[in-house]
């Protein structure tokens, strides 16, 4: 019997959150596997794993290397006798690193990275036995801090396209939440509004687009502290009935369905889960050469980073000549956690 101890902060449920829920799911198909979560009280994350069957031990954990939750973990993972620690977040990491120090038995320690911010020279990632990455992007930015080829294994995000497509079937009803007619071509923006993310170069290729395509117009779901900098920027341009900013919304996957394809302006992206969506349901994508975007994207539906007219040019080609491409099947879920059960039992 493998037992594995997951630890997430759970401060927030975005795509990296999903991907514990999913591994999760997938790992107790295996009879062979005992799990357990450790995340926050109260999080989205910790009812949403609890409701799919996994046990969850709900803590305090109100700042980032709390010590009731480093406690809660010392206590859980002697109870469980873990064989792994699989920390999915910085915060987490910290305290699993912390709390391993209190254990007679030395559990691996494996650390999930997801993005492709630069490492700190003192990062605790340089302190796991293994660290999976999500994409080759991401083991690049690794491998450049440092951290030796060896301890590092490429995994994927993954997701259940039949999930994906349920999700999508309850109507949002886009067109008719922003008054469009029933056929306004819309180019669709899911994520945070933050930095990385770049939507002011989005905005930029909308404003490019306007005499290319009049009738299309650009929507982006997110919420973050990028919002009022873009209302400004849409509002400077003159794109505030072109350009519609939603804030957070639960049913993005049938916000994706309703649109005629995705668009990522990211300057930073460890993989783009939001990606897999879109090819699920059969959507077009263009992107930029962001992080991992490549890694998914084919080359004629890729921007330069930041260059907003070509961003533009290639959106408006895709409009008129849509080539959705299949989701590949590295890109699942139940892939992803055969790739991670790969790497626990490679350590014990």
């Amino acid at each position: 019997m493998l037992r594995v101890l997951h630890v997430d902060s759970g401060r927030e449920y975005r795509g990296g959150q999903d991907q514990v829920r999913l591994l999760a799911r997938e790992l107790a198909r295996d009879p062979d596997v005992q799990q357990y979560l450790i995340t926050r009280r109260g999080s989205e994350l910790a009812r949403r794993v609890a409701t799919a069957g996994t046990p969850v031990h709900e803590v305090p954990w109100t700042i980032g290397l709390d010590p009731r939750a480093w406690w809660r973990l010392v206590l859980l993972a002697r109870a469980l006798r873990a064989d792994v620690i699989h920390a999915h977040d910085g915060h987490a990491l910290g305290i699993a690193l912390a709390a391993r120090r209190w254990l007679d038995a030395q559990p691996r320690m494996v650390a999930t990275r997801r993005v492709v911010f630069p490492v700190r020279r003192r990062s605790s990632l340089f302190r796991a036995d293994r660290i999976v990455a999500i994409s080759a992007a991401v083991e690049t930015v690794l491998v450049a801090a440092g951290v030796s080829p060896g301890e590092i294994s490429v995994v994927p995000s993954g997701i259940d396209p039949d999930e994906v497509r349920a999700a999508a079937a309850v109507p949002f009803g886009i067109r008719a939440r922003l008054g469009l007619s029933p056929h306004a071509p819309i180019a669709v923006n899911v994520a945070a509004l933050e930095p990385a993310k770049d939507q002011t170069t989005l905005v930029r290729a909308a404003h490019a687009a306007r005499t290319l395509r009049p009738d299309l117009h650009w929507v982006i779901a997110g919420a973050g502290d990028e919002r009022r900098t873009v209302a400004a920027q849409i509002g400077g341009l003159g794109l505030t009935d072109r350009v519609h900013l939603l804030g957070h919304i639960a049913q993005a996957d049938a916000l994706i369905a309703e649109s005629n394809l995705l668009v990522m302006s990211s300057k930073e992206e460890g993989l783009g889960s939001v990606v897999l969506h879109a090819l699920a349901l059969g959507k077009p994508v263009v992107a930029t050469r962001a992080g991992g975007l490549p890694e998914i994207v084919p080359e004629q539906c890729l921007v330069p980073v930041g260059d907003a007219h070509a961003l533009a040019q290639t959106v408006v080609r895709a409009l008129d000549q849509p080539s959705p491409f299949p989701l590949p099947p590295q890109f699942t879920a139940a892939a992803m956690a055969r790739g991670v059960l790969a790497v626990y039992r490679s350590l014990v």
